[in-house]
């Protein structure tokens, strides 16, 4: 079925645009130039969507094409390297592990960030999810993605007259969207049943292609279900904890259902994050009912099962009574049911408040790889879970770490790329993860990077200004609205960056400890600063939202001159233009509650260094030579309001005696030297260490490698 035969018919010599447009390689590689150069004002106005182009695009402009030889160039190429990445032939994973060919590895996750025309993410995961896969196909690494077509996608974010939040959401336009019926190897769209309670919910499943890599999106929005069981897929994180653990059975159960329904046969799964972890349980059936026992099941499930925690909070992890977890998962037991009470057994957890389902302990239960995103998490994981080792000495317990990664060619601004061409070795995206090669940047001339770093600034300002204009004209805003929106910044200002979900222990009120000093450092007298804020709260997080709030206020307060502004809406469009334009990138976590983070990763690829608390990555990634470390001395254990001070004063203190006298210290020629060796020493650092390709190949080397290559048990076992 393809929901794309009814496009305007495409000149025969261009005939394979559709296809390109539906495949979200282009996102990533030089082939997204041929939908610019098709059409550059459409690419604009569709928020490059060139699936949307293709519905509008003018047929005289379609003719125009498939006749210029330049366009054409362009378009062959494209063609012919996303073949390429699809047969997946000489690649970094075939050359690695040639023995392991034929075999493949299912990637569980809630949310996937792949580009804005697809909006099934909310957050730092998602972005995790997408980059991971993008990663893979570039590698290509035999991956299969799993999780949730979410037709109403994540809110949109609107503020009242007052800065307070409000959620709207809107339903996916599936004309636009880059996705295509998932279809059974009888040529039938892949529809499936999951018992969920005393009933049987239908799910159908999407397909999302990402070159060598696909994605199978589950969507229970079917005229056969009744309403309320429409509804479970609609939207990201949505509904109360009884919608949450149906959401999760559907995933998790629905998951590998789907997979068998297509004929797909991972031999290791990858849990990113415990909503998935109920794949144990159906994976666990499938085993059972080919006549081994609960026990055998239970370990070919560890010997071929991944889980990534990104959670340091343990309210941060789902868990359920056992009473509501029984009752959904009363169809599922099929010839488990005397086994039912071991099952249950795995998820057996108490974080405080009393013994429930937790899904993360399952999770760990479960599998024969257990990592956290980051050596400081990994620690703390190790701690937080003591109940699941007993009598295993903390430094014993199985938890590695893999560090996140960003992937390069999704962030790095464009004129950077070019900047790179220039003055680094050639084909040194193919090496990123080298950290000799990108010595290189240290010999690129102050003046062309400095260049390119204030052009990037100008698109930001370009972008905070329209996007103003655009809130003051459709939405009819006041002008309160439009100066909080940053109409009043300055591009020559050396601009601070803040953009991440609003949560309490993010502590983005931190600058805001101490006003009136930092009033004094906004308004310096010809070194002056300013600061752009954007996120979201989780809609049931109301200190996030008032966290929000707070800021809004603060960029209406006249005490700072128009220097604070907040941009809202967050999503990977804004996110591109703030981690590629900011001079410095502000992060104020308390510690030891960021498990990771990935945007100051993104922001330090694109010569932003960072300011930030040494938690996280960050803990790992400060030289201290690419950035500042943020640190009151406070002791451990104080009250938050000590280590606040503390740390507030710090954050201060490297403002006004390091980093504004740095960035304005400038040469005859206006150059800021000693800034742009911090710039340099940002690239050069994070970029190998913290892409998304070492990340990945850690991934495959460490845990999918061993876990495809470990022997099969013999099956099936007399019970």
């Amino acid at each position: 079925m393809n929901r794309f035969a009814s496009l305007p018919p495409l000149p025969p010599r261009i005939s394979r645009l559709a296809e390109l447009a539906i495949d979200l390689w282009w996102a990533w590689h030089p082939a997204r130039v041929v939908f610019r150069r098709l059409d550059y004002q459409l690419w604009r106005t569709t928020a490059h969507n060139p699936v949307r182009m293709l519905w509008t695009v003018a047929t005289s402009t379609l003719a125009q094409a498939a006749a210029d030889p330049e366009f054409l160039a362009l378009y062959d190429r494209a063609i012919e390297g996303l073949d390429v990445a699809r047969a997946a032939r000489n690649t970094w994973w075939t050359r690695t592990v040639p023995h392991l060919s034929g075999q493949s590895i299912a990637y569980f996750s809630a949310e996937f960030a792949l580009h804005q025309s697809l909006p099934i993410y909310a957050g730092g995961l998602g972005v995790l999810a997408g980059d991971h896969c993008k990663e893979a196909s570039d590698l290509g690494v035999p991956l299969i993605g799993v999780g949730f077509m979410y037709p109403q996608g994540y809110f949109h974010q609107h503020l009242s007259a007052e800065g307070w939040q409000e959620e709207s959401y809107e339903r996916l336009n599936w004309n636009d969207a880059p996705i295509d019926a998932a279809m059974t190897s009888d040529g039938k769209p892949c529809i499936i049943a999951v018992p969920l309670g005393d009933r049987s919910v239908l799910i159908t499943v999407w397909r999302v292609r990402l070159g060598r890599v696909v994605l199978y999106l589950l969507d229970t929005d079917l005229e056969e279900n009744a309403p309320a069981d429409r509804e479970l897929s609609a939207r990201l994180y949505g509904g109360d904890r009884e919608t949450r653990i149906q959401q999760e059975v559907v995933l998790g159960i629905g998951g590998v259902r789907a997979l068998k329904a297509l004929g797909i046969k991972p031999a290791a799964f990858h849990l990113n994050e415990g909503h998935a972890g109920f794949v144990v349980l159906q994976r666990i059936h499938n085993l059972v009912d080919q006549g081994v026992s609960f026990h055998e099941a239970l370990q070919e499930i560890r010997r071929s099962t991944i889980f990534t925690t990104h959670t340091p909070v343990p309210a941060g992890h789902d868990a359920f009574p056992f009473d509501l977890v029984k009752k959904h998962l009363a169809g599922c037991w099929g010839t488990l049911g005397a086994d039912h009470d071991q099952f249950l057994a795995l998820g057996a957890h108490d974080n405080g408040a009393g013994p429930q389902f937790n899904m993360t302990a399952l999770a760990m239960r479960s599998a024969g790889s257990i990592n956290a995103v980051s050596r400081l998490h990994a620690e703390v994981t190790r701690g937080m879970w003591d109940a699941i080792w007993p009598g295993v000495a903390e430094a014993s317990r199985p938890v590695a770490y893999v560090t996140n990664g960003v992937h390069v060619p999704t962030w790095m601004a464009g004129e950077l790329v070019d900047l790179f061409n220039k003055h680094l070795d050639s084909g040194w995206i193919e090496r990123q993860d080298d950290p000799a090669m990108w010595d290189a940047v240290l010999g690129i001339p102050d003046k062309d990077l400095w260049a390119v770093r204030a052009s990037l600034r100008s698109h930001l300002f370009a972008f905070v200004r329209e996007r103003a204009r655009q809130r003051w004209t459709d939405e009819h805003v006041g002008t309160p609205r439009v100066v909080a929106a940053g109409t009043l910044l300055d591009p020559d200002v050396l601009t601070i960056g803040f953009a991440r979900r609003f949560a309490g222990y993010k502590r983005s009120g931190l600058v805001f400890t101490d006003p009136a000093r930092l009033a004094r450092i906004l308004n310096g007298v010809g070194r002056p600063v300013q600061i752009v804020f954007a996120g979201k709260a989780h809609p049931a997080d109301d200190v996030g939202k008032g966290d929000l709030q707070r800021v809004y206020r603060r960029a209406l307060d006249p005490a700072f001159g128009g220097r604070i502004a907040f941009v809202d809406d967050y999503d990977l469009h804004v996110a591109h233009f703030l981690v590629q334009g900011c001079d410095l990138w502000l992060n104020t976590p308390r510690k030891p509650l960021e498990a990771s983070g990935t945007s100051g990763m993104k922001a330090a690829i694109n010569g932003v260094p960072n300011l930030s608390i040494a938690d996280g990555w960050w803990a790992e990634g400060f030289t201290g030579s690419n950035g500042w470390v943020i640190d009151g001395g406070a002791p451990p254990g104080s009250p938050d309001d000590v280590t606040d001070a503390a740390d507030a004063n710090a954050l201060y203190r490297l403002l006004e005696e390091e980093i504004v006298p740095a960035y304005y210290d400038r040469d005859a020629s206006g150059l800021p030297h000693r800034w742009l060796a911090v710039v340099k020493e940002s690239i050069r650092t994070v970029g190998p260490h913290f892409c998304a390709r070492r990340m990945v190949k850690e991934y495959a080397e460490r845990m999918y490698a061993p876990a495809l290559a470990a022997p099969l048990p013999p099956l099936p076992t007399a019970r």
